[in-house]
């Protein structure tokens, strides 16, 4: 009987430590594993270019969700390390007490108004359905601007809150009149010819904030060498994303289900070629949400963004103007830059 009952301590103490070993984020050969959450949207681009390149010193692994709601769970508990999200649900989340950084932006540009044939100017949506992917979002604030600069209230237009991959369908079924939302659902209609675009976000809202790289701070703070790098990589990435070749193309492919003409169409709206968040962008992005009313106490660009982790690269120009202390630039560039040439 003794010995039975030992031989049970024995399997559970066993359970226990190959759990914990299992969850710890190193691998045997001493790299530190970073986990990174997205959705297959083409907002996410650097994300992809960055793991299919390679060239970093640490384990990368790419988490893929089904919502937002399930990777800012995710995030907010410490599963993942960080995640191409929607920059207004970590503001949200900072101001919860999530100790969240943003830290470079997802893309520029890239979010388009679509809308039914019919509708030929934002008066005719008057009394209509508009989906948006969700309240705490830049497609919401786009949608207000939009209707503020053409002279109609929010509440003169039915606003639903629908899963992207919905809102094509709900479009050509006629539930909708339109919709605003991450790339490419919206180049899904407008390539199937039932639907057009209204407008750009940027005739809207030049240098508008949308997705943009967020990490945890206790991993910058205890990781702070790779969260360098990883930024660094990812920024470097985002250069090789706006070529928009075959090569960027074929990436994406093996993250993200659609079709070349699809892509093709979504990639000619985005720019991913200036990462850097803008303190002036930020602010106007602070200021319409407390106009809004969707928040209370966002969090100021200090407390929220740490601009330092991009500093190192020069975007657009392919160059280092610096690096860390210990000078690991050189060690750090060579690789990437090998495989940009090839």
């Amino acid at each position: 009987m003794k010995r039975a009952k030992l031989a049970g301590f024995g399997l559970f103490f066993s359970i226990i430590i190959f759990t914990l070993l299992g969850c710890t984020a190193e691998k045997p050969d001493g790299k530190r594993t970073v986990k990174i959450g997205y959705l297959p949207i083409t907002h996410a681009m650097p994300l992809f270019v960055e793991k299919e390149l390679g060239g970093y010193d640490f384990e990368f692994e790419l988490i893929q969700f089904g919502s937002w709601p399930e990777l800012m769970d995710a995030l907010n508990t410490g599963r993942i390390d960080g995640a191409s999200v929607l920059i207004t649900l970590a503001m949200k989340a900072k101001e919860q007490g999530i100790d969240l950084k943003a830290v470079a932006l997802g893309h520029r540009d890239g979010n388009v108004v679509v809308t039914a044939k019919e509708i030929e100017r934002v008066e005719d949506l008057q009394g209509k359905t508009f989906a948006i992917p969700h309240k705490f979002s830049t497609h919401n604030i786009l949608l207000y601007k939009m209707l503020t600069q053409h002279g109609l209230e929010y509440e003169d237009i039915r606003v639903v809150e629908m899963p992207p991959a919905e809102m094509p369908a709900a479009l050509s079924e006629g539930r909708i009149a339109g919709y605003i939302v991450a790339e490419p659902f919206g180049a899904v209609s407008v390539a199937a010819g039932k639907g057009k675009v209204l407008f750009q976000d940027r005739d809207i809202w030049p240098d508008s904030i949308d997705c943009a790289l967020v990490l945890r701070g206790d991993f910058i703070e205890k990781n702070r060498p790779i969260a360098e790098e990883l930024v660094r990589f990812y920024a470097r990435a985002g250069d090789k994303a706006q070529e928009k070749d075959r090569h960027v193309a074929e990436m994406a492919s093996k993250y993200m289900k659609t079709n070349k003409q699809v892509l093709d169409l979504s990639l000619q709206w985005i720019q991913f070629d200036d990462l850097q968040i803008d303190k002036e962008d930020y602010e106007e992005l602070w200021n319409t949400l407390l106009e809004m009313e969707l928040i209370e106490h966002p969090p100021s660009y200090h407390d929220f963004i740490d601009p330092t982790l991009i500093t190192g690269w020069d975007m657009g120009t392919g160059s280092v103007s610096h690096f860390d202390a210990a000078g690991q630039g050189d060690r750090l560039a060579v690789p990437f830059l090998e495989k940009l040439e090839k």
